[in-house]
């Protein structure tokens, strides 16, 4: 569905609210007729034929066809059938054919699926509607059973066909009556004021104010000037600028309609996004041509919002209303518009597109200090670290000792680190060349080199305990380290993939600068996404296994050196300590230490010490080979009694 198609639900969403916001149920000029439509195992279509007037709509449904036909249109004539997905067992689907009249909008629900059979086209002066139930077409064996209008029983037998009466009313006024009526306190709330139009006259809207624009030959663009509530100063009005690229150049005329809410609550309430720390601002515009779907302009519009000073701590973001699922369905989504700041109190908006847009602001934002300096950081040390970890793979590969299992082992860790250092050092590039389609795949590499990592680290810690304390007990073999290192991580993260929109770009939020964050591909790890609760059961999971291993088998060394004379007078305690921390991963626990004051520093050491977690490994090796070819002699022993004597080189 394009954007421009969302306008019509939005709207219907909008007055939806008003009129159940006190209560008070269901507007009875809208109409809905539900039923049951038994079918056979065939082919299944939706065949409509609807056409302008106020006169019968007949419902109907046989074997394979569901039809809807009449004549209670404002505007829209169409007339078409539509395949429906097949049902090979079911000859039963659920159906509801829905009418609001007041926008001239009228579509079907088959089976859970929406098929939108007239879009809207704006507010209707006269409509049809007050439809009134005629005389049932007899039984049949195929038809509709258990029919409903508004919620209430019409029968629970099968018939061929229903048949409805309309009539023809001023539905505006008909419609502002009841809103005023029946919502009370909450219509009071909104300014409801008459504008003169610039071109076409007046036109009303609850809750709203619209301005109707003809664009005629020769269109080349124009400033729209809304109109003015009353209490609110001209200078705050947003300003509207339309692209002389709006109009479509196949049609000689076209109108344009831009509809200006002053008061956000209708939208606050709508929205989707129940997230606690973000609100819309008060101005929100909409923009729609009649019967056309505007998406890709080369030349944006430009809606410039005056609002209140928004402190440097909170971002704003130009948003439009997404109701590409279907017009009950919307949110907010930042895609197609770019954000252009003017200052503390104005933000204008280029966009693409049409629909509603508004200003979405930040209120309670978790930006990141220090952010650049972090990025730098972290930069170097992956690219550091990636071609030292090609440097040891290159060592590892050259030693007599290539082929035995401490090596594989240590290989392992290596190449895993290798793939996270160089995705981690590139995955910056590809959030803001290759957007969400390429953070896709991207996002999922950077996952799955992250576990992989995370498990190769594992492995570290449960090969040294085997050599240590199950020296006369064979070590698995090298292709069950292998199987748990690259095979056990690709699990989740195909499992994620399987799942859908987990994986894609996201923003890192600066605290020197809101509204630039820093992209990068990763999980979506918002509020009540699938990507959050990925992050905690898989994520950390990984990572408390890791670290609490770690930090154990750290002790074990510890206790069983600490006494022997011969560390002492090499002075290698530190340098032994620290290497496995390189192996075991143990550093990556400092981000568990994020908090407090320790929230000043820890960031920096975390990224230091993680980002160069490789070529601290490489030079782990570089330190102990030196030392064995000054000791002349072999760090790695082969027999049990060297193991125990030098179990902390053993890992080299």
């Amino acid at each position: 569905m394009g954007p421009n198609q969302g306008f019509g639900g939005t709207l219907w969403m909008i007055f939806l609210f008003v009129l159940f916001a006190s209560g008070s149920g269901e507007n009875d000029r809208d109409f809905k007729m539900c039923g049951t439509w038994r079918h056979g195992n065939g082919l299944l279509t939706l065949a409509h034929d609807l056409k302008r007037g106020c006169g019968t709509i007949t419902i109907s449904a046989n074997e394979s066809s569901l039809s809807i036909r009449g004549e209670i249109t404002a505007q829209c004539e169409n007339s078409s059938v539509i395949k429906l997905d097949p049902s090979p067992k079911a000859r039963e689907r659920p159906f509801c054919v829905y009418w609001e009249p007041l926008l001239d909008q009228l579509w079907v629900e088959v089976n859970g699926q929406n098929h939108t059979l007239c879009w809207p086209s704006g507010l209707q002066g006269n409509c049809c509607t007050d439809l009134s139930q005629g005389s049932n077409k007899g039984f049949a064996t195929y038809g509709i059973l258990n029919a409903t209008q508004q919620d209430d029983i019409i029968s629970y037998q099968t018939h061929p066909a229903y048949e409805f009466f309309g009539e023809m009313i001023n539905c505006k006024n008909e419609f502002c009556d009841e809103t005023s009526q029946g919502s009370g306190d909450k219509l009071n709330m909104i300014e409801e004021t008459v504008m003169r139009s610039k071109v076409l006259g007046n036109v009303v809207l609850p809750c709203a104010l619209s301005t109707v624009l003809e664009m005629k030959e020769g269109f080349q663009g124009y400033n729209i000037t809304l109109p003015v509530p009353q209490g609110v100063p001209p200078q705050m009005i947003p300003s509207v600028h339309l692209p002389s690229c709006l109009k479509p150049p196949e049609k000689k005329k076209v109108k344009v309609v831009c509809t200006y809410f002053k008061n956000s609550i209708l939208f606050q309430g709508c929205s989707k996004a129940d997230q606690n720390d973000i609100r819309i601002l008060e101005d929100v515009v909409g923009i729609t041509v009649e019967n056309e779907i505007i998406t890709n302009l080369p030349e944006p519009i430009r809606i410039g919002f005056h609002h209140s000073v928004i402190p440097t701590s909170h971002s704003r973001k130009c948003v439009s209303w997404d109701t590409k699922k279907d017009p009950a369905e919307v949110t907010w989504k930042k895609e197609g518009c770019e954000t252009i700041q003017k200052g503390v109190d104005y933000t204008e908006c280029h966009c693409n597109h049409l629909t509603y847009f508004a200003i979405l602001v930040q209120l309670e934002p978790r930006p990141v200090r220090h952010l650049v300096a972090l990025t730098v950081i972290t930069s170097m040390g992956c690219a550091a670290s990636t071609l030292s970890c090609v440097v040891l793979i290159v060592f590892l590969n050259t030693q007599r000792r290539a082929k035995d299992q401490s090596t594989a082992v240590h290989r392992g860790l290596a190449m895993a680190l290798f793939l996270l250092s160089l995705l981690f050092f590139m995955t910056g590039t590809v959030a803001n060349v290759g957007g969400n389609k390429a953070c896709w795949v991207f996002g999922a590499a950077l996952h799955y080199a992250l576990l992989s990592s995370f498990s190769w680290m594992f492995i570290e810690v449960l090969h040294t305990f085997w050599l240590v304390y199950m020296v006369f007990s064979p070590s698995p073999n090298p292709y069950v380290w292998h199987l748990v290192g690259f095979g056990l991580p690709a699990v989740p993260v195909i499992v994620l993939l399987a799942i859908g929109k987990v994986y894609g770009v996201i923003e890192i939020v600066s605290s020197e600068d809101v509204n630039n964050p820093y992209l990068m591909c990763w999980m979506d790890v918002s509020p009540h996404s699938v990507g959050l609760l990925a992050h905690y059961f898989i994520n950390l999971t990984f990572l408390a296994v890791v670290v609490l291993s770690g930090l154990i088998m750290l002790f074990l060394v510890l206790r069983n050196i600490q006494n022997r004379d011969e560390w002492r007078k090499n002075k290698v305690v530190f340098l032994s300590i620290w290497g496995l921390s390189c192996l075991f991963g143990t550093t990556w626990g400092l981000g568990f230490l994020d908090f407090g004051q320790l929230s000043e520093f820890i960031p920096f050491l975390f990224c230091i010490l993680n980002s160069l977690q490789g070529f601290f490994l490489m030079l782990r090796f570089y330190i102990l080979d030196r030392m064995r070819k000054q000791s002349g002699s072999s760090l790695d022993g082969s027999t049990a009694s060297s193991t125990r004597q030098h179990m902390l080189q053993e890992k080299s």
